[in-house]
């Protein structure tokens, strides 16, 4: 039996499966936490993935790592890191975005350019803060790596410095146009030429660890996902996290001059578009607190109520939001009646949840032109009942949700027996998951909700 390691290095912890490369049967597993904070020493994530990985790497065939996109690691010519990594949730490089958009002819020639407006997350605006800010460490920096890259280096033993499509694809210095590195925007951005990673296909090998293990080409942690659930066209994934992320895989590269999709190449060749939201499960913890119960009952109070919740709606920007982009908005309850109950309070969180993620999923279907024909429902949200029993009347079309699991690691599992296997496409490996349901979209729920929107734009 070959076995192959999937990783997934993320913001909080790096966790490990081991998994059959025919039939995608989990074996092992391991996990290690990361430190907190938005710069972190990328030893941490080393010393991690040496105990996430302990007994298992030694069993793996191949190994394939996904991380999290966007951070900026960068070493100098002798390989030294110059400064702890900036994560993509380091927000102090907000303005730097505003620079580079102006520099570029503004937001529709980054969009253009990059497939993706700057924004605080991007690679390329970590690096210009860096130059503004950090000008001798700017000045040090010799290459630029993304997360996944920099622990696929260490896996070679720092002997090649190699990326992928999909994780380039976040870094505002590549284009999806031409699915290669634009180094002279990572010039623009750093202030002096810098060595970038080479861009290897899906399926290449970087080479083998000291071992003897193969190395595929990893990715980043959304195109990982995509690969662990097998999105397949007419798919929409709704991770419905800390904030929300709707995705799509899709057969040519997306530029939205909206700015609301982001433009992105996936981890088979093709472009993974995404759409997000700030206020994810986020805004069920704040139904459940405000309602004082714990989330057995908080459901049971949600499905007791009629649908609609008796024309009660509730506009979920609890955080600012991002689609619509509108930072300083907060949340809106309208339609509240002497006679509301709890019941239809816990009802309307659950509804203004899902129709936030439903305009995530309208602004990929409009960035796109391909229709949502099925959604896979994912993340913590997802375990609530309420919200799989009431997503397919916000959707409108039919509803999976697969059985939970560590989608992004399973992704990296499947890339790596990808690289194993030398064939075209990846291994085909079954996602258990509910039965496809399916309702009418309930348009009362959707007007009223989209009254609410627009009529709060502005506040």
């Amino acid at each position: 039996m070959a076995l192959v390691l999937g990783i997934d290095s993320s913001t909080q912890s790096c966790k490990a499966l081991l998994v059959d490369a025919a039939t995608g049967q989990i074996i092992d597993e391991g996990r290690a936490s990361h430190p907190g904070g938005t710069e972190v020493d990328p030893q941490a994530w080393i010393d991690a993935l040496e105990t996430a990985t302990a007994g298992l790497l030694e069993r793996a065939d191949a190994v394939s790592i996904a991380g999290q996109q966007h951070g900026m690691v960068a070493v100098d010519a002798a390989g030294e890191v110059v400064r702890p990594a900036l994560l993509w949730n380091d927000t102090r490089s907000a303005q730097a975005a505003r620079d580079l958009n102006a520099e570029l002819g503004g937001e529709s020639a980054a969009v253009d350019a990059t497939g993706s407006v700057y924004l605080a997350s991007i690679t390329a605006t970590k690096m210009r803060w860096m130059r503004d800010n950090e000008p001798e460490n700017a000045a040090r920096t010799h290459a630029v790596m993304l997360p996944h890259d920099y622990l696929t280096w260490h896996l070679l033993g720092r002997t090649r410095m190699v990326s992928d499509h999909g994780d380039a694809s976040g870094t505002g210095y590549y284009s999806t146009r031409d699915r290669a590195w634009r180094p002279e925007l990572a010039a623009l951005a750093l202030g002096h030429e810098v060595e970038l990673p080479e861009l290897l296909a899906a399926n290449g090998i970087a080479g083998r660890t000291a071992e003897g293990v193969i190395v595929a080409a990893g990715t980043g942690d959304n195109a990982a996902a995509a690969l662990g659930l097998n999105l397949a066209a007419g798919d929409v994934s709704v991770s419905i996290g800390t904030s929300g992320v709707a995705a799509a895989s899709v057969k040519n590269s997306v530029h939205d001059p909206s700015g609301l999709v982001t433009g992105f190449a996936d981890a088979t060749g093709a472009y993974l578009p995404l759409s997000c939201t700030l206020n994810g499960a986020r805004v069920l913890e704040f139904g459940r607190r405000i309602l004082g119960v714990e989330w057995d009952e908080f459901d049971a109070l949600a499905l007791a109520a009629q649908p609609g919740s008796s024309g009660v709606t509730l506009q979920p920007y609890l955080d600012g939001e991002r689609t619509p982009n509108r930072p300083e908005a907060r949340g809106v309850i309208a339609g509240l009646t002497s006679s509301t109950t709890r019941e239809e309070f816990a009802r309307a969180t659950v509804e203004g949840l899902l129709c936030s993620m439903d305009d995530a999923v309208t602004a990929l279907v409009e960035a796109t032109g391909v229709p949502a024909q099925r959604i896979l429902l994912i993340g913590g949200g997802a375990r609530s009942a309420a919200v799989r029993e009431i997503a397919p009347e916000i959707f409108g079309v039919d509803v999976v949700v697969p059985e939970p699991a560590e989608y992004v690691a399973l992704g990296a599992a499947r890339q790596a027996a990808w690289a194993l296997s030398g064939a075209a496409q990846p291994p085909q490996w079954d996602t258990a998951g509910s039965a496809s349901r399916r309702t009418p979209k309930n348009v009362d729920v959707a007007q009223r909700y989209a009254t609410l929107r627009e009529a709060t734009a502005g506040w």
